[in-house]
């Protein structure tokens, strides 16, 4: 079962985050947390830890492309309306490493949004640096009624 929940204290205070019974590999890398911007869009972050980090001491890629994969649902949450989805296609470029203690963020757009279909492109940085661009395509299924 997923609940989302906002956290009350500590660095993440005001963001939201989702809480799961039972382990889920989200749950193994994450927490991920999310907040919107003044602007409406959605801004998603996560502090790197040990865990993250490949055998050089730089984040793994495969966790800025599952960051990047919950950062694209969290961007397309409006467009999502409740329903649930799947990933059908995520591209990266990778540019730059993160480190332990930095504060990673993504934010971006939805490009396009159809019935089913929905068109996300984002970047991923800490600071100033700029670590991945992504851009994907998210199914969106119709609720069953």
């Amino acid at each position: 079962m997923v609940g989302k929940i906002t956290i009350t204290e500590g660095e993440f205070a005001g963001w939201e985050t989702y809480e799961v019974s039972g382990a889920t590999f989200d749950s193994t890398v994450g927490p991920f947390y999310r907040k919107p911007d003044p602007d409406g869009s959605m801004r998603c972050a996560f502090r790197a830890e040990q865990k993250h980090m490949n055998f050089g001491g730089r984040m793994h890629g495969g966790c800025l492309m599952t960051f990047a994969d919950i950062a694209m649902f969290q961007i397309a949450y409006q467009e999502m309306e409740g329903a649930s989805g799947v990933t059908v296609q995520l591209d990266s470029t990778f540019i730059d490493g993160a480190y332990v203690g930095e504060l990673i963020e993504a934010t971006g757009e939805v490009s396009k949004a159809g019935k089913s279909l929905i068109f996300v492109r984002g970047q991923i940085v800490t600071g100033e640096r700029l670590l991945m661009t992504f851009s994907g395509v998210i199914r969106k299924f119709t609720p069953r009624g």
